[in-house]
């Protein structure tokens, strides 16, 4: 058995990466929404925290009652118990990839984890 896995995923609105390629540790999906449109719901999680990554586009984010202006090249870190709800400009659609992850699982970074040969 290899220890990796390629895929390529096609263009979704959204794409969950969990069980495509079987994801242990974190869920991280692609997704994106047109002009004008938005997620049609205000969520919050138990545990996990989301972190970000605008790719295209523009939007906001309304977290807590509060609103934030995204574009292309923004990162947003959101902590789990804060209600969140996002959505596109009215002349901009959005594209981002929204990464999960346990709060505080981190042990270590890249450089304490990694193993040189």
């Amino acid at each position: 058995m290899a220890n990796y896995k390629k895929v390529s995923v096609a263009d979704n609105a959204r794409t969950e990466l969990h069980d495509i390629l079987g994801l242990t540790g974190a869920e991280i999906s692609i997704n994106e929404l047109p002009a004008g449109a938005g997620v049609p719901f205000v969520h919050a999680h138990k545990q996990n925290e989301e972190i970000y990554a605008v790719t295209e586009g523009k939007g906001k984010a309304v977290i807590d009652g509060e609103e934030i202006a995204l574009k292309a090249g923004d990162w947003l870190r959101v902590s789990p118990s804060a209600k969140r709800q996002f959505s596109a400009s009215a002349d901009s659609g959005i594209k981002y990839i929204c990464i999960q992850v346990k709060e505080n699982s981190l042990e270590c970074y890249t450089a304490d984890d990694a193993v040189i040969e």
